[in-house]
């Protein structure tokens, strides 16, 4: 309580409530005051100030309004930072900015942030959009539907769904970030619990810290998170949302078991909540022992809020996918998409209707296929002829990248390796990107093929190898002449 010592009431004309609130929250900015430390109960807190119950009662829900405190039920209040950007996720947004401005003919893109190589025929994408033109005329630029171009919707109901849907709970957006957004402000309040994946996608962190809930994270296993530590916070707590990604998560690769999504699906029945469940890669299976059975096609409840993106298999540049909304969060979805942009691009909805219509896009992922494929195996050989010493991984057998663990005896901060292979321009991307704390992940990192043919994975690996052992040689001690 001695922080308080010196606390005094300076202006009538601000309410005495306005005043110890912000007197808290310059302790919390300050860090006098940490992250999870239990505030004074109101009793003590106003004997200590000298005011009544009601004035702490007032400053702990402004606080609480503002996402400096939160409350646990029978608990008591406790402080809550408010995200501050740090200063190495700065400088990783800052770089990959540059470098997207640049000629990429020399730079190892293992980020996979940029855009320097489009798979997507472009041939083809003429011809669909002049196709859409003169179909359509000026209405190709207009919208018909709030919810997305009405074709597109049947489309994809038809195709990916076999009619299982209802139409009315498919709308269409500007790529999965966008899904996750919308869905975070159509279900999330402030100081709402919600559960992620340890390590996550980190635009999903971004935009939960901004809704201002309290994130529990589980750590992720071989086949989806840990079922013992994740019913553990669900006894706890009460949780309102799940975030997953069920098919080669960002950044591990994980793709979750059939039975870990039939008990999760349980589990939200038992404990009322809902799964956001982003599917932003499932098209790129390469093996066999991989089925493709998402949350949704099991969802009997109508729990799961579906994000399915199709940037990476349509043109990465355009951000066009679609969300499925349970019944009872339509209307406050659709109308949490209206608020964010009215409208995604009726045009290109059009073309993409089309794509999907005339099965071109079944040709077009045949050939990402067996373009990605290549460069897995390819990355993934050299992973276990050259590197089995030095780190550890586990094999995602899809997707478009892997998760890499350093060993006892390469051990370093992959913030510090993310420099030196800036460098000599060669990018990968730190695994505290991934995490909630800035201590976490220190050890690993991911590195993508997305955006490299194998010519630039045997150079990136190559410089990769070359940065850690010389690391390792300057890090040994020296022993006495």
């Amino acid at each position: 309580m001695d922080i308080y010592k010196d606390f005094k009431f300076k202006d009538d004309e601000v309410p005495k409530y306005i005043q110890v609130a912000n007197f808290i929250k310059n302790l919390i900015d300050k860090r006098q005051i940490k992250e999870g430390d239990k505030l004074p109960t109101i009793r003590e807190l106003s004997k200590k100030l000298g005011v009544n119950n009601v004035t702490i009662v007032s400053a702990y829900n402004k606080l609480k309004a503002e996402g400096y405190a939160y409350q646990k039920v029978g608990s008591g209040s406790y402080a809550k930072r408010k995200e501050v950007t740090s200063n190495f996720r700065r400088e990783y947004s800052k770089t990959l900015k540059k470098i997207s401005m640049e000629d990429l003919t020399d730079v190892v893109d293992f980020t996979g942030e940029t855009t320097s190589e489009v798979l997507f025929p472009i041939d083809d994408l003429k011809h669909i959009i002049n196709e859409v033109l003169e179909r359509d005329g000026a209405n190709a630029l207009l919208s018909d539907n709030r919810n997305g171009y009405t074709n597109l919707i049947y489309t994809i109901n038809k195709v990916f769904w076999d009619y299982k849907l209802n139409n009315e709970d498919i709308i269409i957006v500007s790529g999965a970030q966008q899904g996750i957004d919308i869905a975070s402000k159509g279900i999330l309040n402030i100081n709402d619990n919600i559960i992620v994946e340890k390590p996550t996608y980190a635009g999903a962190l971004s935009v939960f810290k901004w809704r201002k809930v309290n994130l529990f994270e589980v750590p992720i296993e071989e086949d989806g998170i840990n079922l013992v530590k994740f019913e553990k916070i669900l006894q706890k707590n009460e949780i309102r949302c799940f975030y997953t990604m069920s098919y080669f998560q960002n950044p591990t690769g994980t793709s979750y078991s059939l039975e870990k999504k039939k008990r999760i699906l349980e589990l939200a029945e038992i404990y009322d909540f809902y799964i956001i469940e982003d599917d932003y890669l499932s098209e790129l299976i390469y093996e066999n022992s991989l089925e493709y059975i998402p949350f949704k096609w099991l969802d009997k409840n109508d729990r799961v809020i579906y994000i399915k993106s199709f940037s990476k298999i349509f043109l990465p540049g355009i951000r066009l996918g679609y969300l499925v909304a349970p019944t009872i969060f339509r209307e406050i979805l659709q109308n949490s998409k209206h608020n964010t942009d009215i409208t995604t691009s009726s045009l290109m909805q059009r073309a993409l209707e089309l794509y999907i219509s005339d099965n071109k896009w079944k040709e077009n992922i045949k050939n990402l296929n067996d373009e990605y494929i290549k460069r897995y195996t390819y990355m993934r050989s050299l992973l276990d002829e050259e590197f089995k010493d030095i780190l550890t991984y586990k094999d995602p057998k899809g997707g478009l990248n892997f998760y890499l663990t350093l060993n006892e005896n390469y051990m370093m901060n992959t913030k510090e390796l993310f420099m030196r292979l800036r460098q000599r321009n060669v990018y990968i991307t730190p695994a505290v990107m991934f995490f909630t704390s800035k201590n976490d992940g220190q050890d690993s990192f991911r590195i993508a093929f997305y955006q490299t043919d194998k010519c630039k994975i045997e150079k990136g690996m190559r410089i990769l190898k070359e940065e850690l052992i010389s690391a390792k040689v300057k890090n040994q001690p020296k022993l006495d002449d």
